[in-house]
């Protein structure tokens, strides 16, 4: 099965030059952790709610912040053709829940999550990612 059978395809995308608290306010109303940052059609980069609380808020940075000051521009990513067990491994490796898609010529066409890939792809990938996930460790590790 391929990502693109299990991503969700209507997603919100945050421009670079909103301020965190437009992101902070559309992460709100769909209820989601995560947006991905657009820019001229391109993926340049992911703000998390996380983000917003350490590299904004914690450093003293306020609402009216740019999305550009805070968000992670080294967004790692998946391909929409690609199966669902080797993105599933990936995010393990990575350690990560959330994965922007995008098409091959690197246009952004969705978002994949361990939950995605639970629901409809079934446990066994969701489970094996989970664990690499979980362990210590990792791009959001608060370990030294």
């Amino acid at each position: 099965m391929k990502i693109s059978e299990v991503m969700t395809r209507d997603i919100e995308i945050a421009d670079p030059e909103q301020t965190v608290q437009q992101a902070a306010q559309i992460m709100a109303a769909i209820d989601a952790g995560i947006l991905p940052v657009g820019e001229n059609d391109r993926l340049v980069g992911m703000i998390t709610d996380r983000d917003i609380a350490i590299r904004c808020v914690a450093k003293g940075k306020g609402p009216d912040a740019k999305v550009r000051e805070i968000m992670s521009d080294e967004v790692k990513y998946c391909f929409d053709d690609q199966d669902i067990e080797q993105v599933a491994q990936n995010m393990a490796q990575i350690q990560v829940r959330r994965l922007p898609v995008l098409d091959r010529d690197k246009r952004l066409v969705g978002i994949v999550s361990l939950g995605d890939i639970a629901t409809i792809a079934g446990g066994m990938e969701a489970g094996e990612a989970l664990s690499g996930i979980s362990l210590p460790g990792g791009q959001h590790s608060q370990s030294g």
